[in-house]
């Protein structure tokens, strides 16, 4: 688990987690160096009640489907997703639209914010158009 000192990541789904769970993985993951990824997702609508609860996780993303960009193959297109950063430890939320990796194993971010430099930002990042 989180604090066995060899590993670089843990990643769990879970269904429900409470202030006090999430506040014991978040302490090994602080004392092992590990990053904890716990996948809060849901198959029926009142499962959905307990992501509004608090957790000691330090950062908390929503991640969503977009539709895909097509490709020059008729019926295939790259896999887009919105990430959401909810909720950041004395940072700002964001917002971020990414594409699955191209042929060098990149993933993509939307043009708007991968051109832009940090100058020109004002206020949170947004990349959703």
């Amino acid at each position: 688990g989180l604090r066995h000192g060899g590993l670089g990541a843990v990643v769990a789904e879970l269904a429900r987690l409470s202030m006090t769970a999430s506040r014991r993985l978040q302490l090994a993951a602080e004392t092992s160096g590990a990053i904890g990824i716990a996948i809060r997702r849901w198959r029926r609508q009142t499962e959905a009640t307990d992501f509004g609860q608090p957790t000691a996780a330090v950062t908390r993303w929503r991640v969503t489907a977009l539709p895909s960009r097509p490709l020059p193959v008729p019926g295939i297109g790259r896999a887009r997703w919105q990430l959401e950063l909810i909720r950041v430890r004395a940072g700002e939320s964001a917002d971020f639209e990414v594409e699955a990796c191209d042929d060098k194993g990149r993933l993509a971010l939307f043009s708007d914010l991968a051109d832009r430099s940090p100058a020109t930002r004002n206020g949170p990042v947004r990349a959703i158009g």
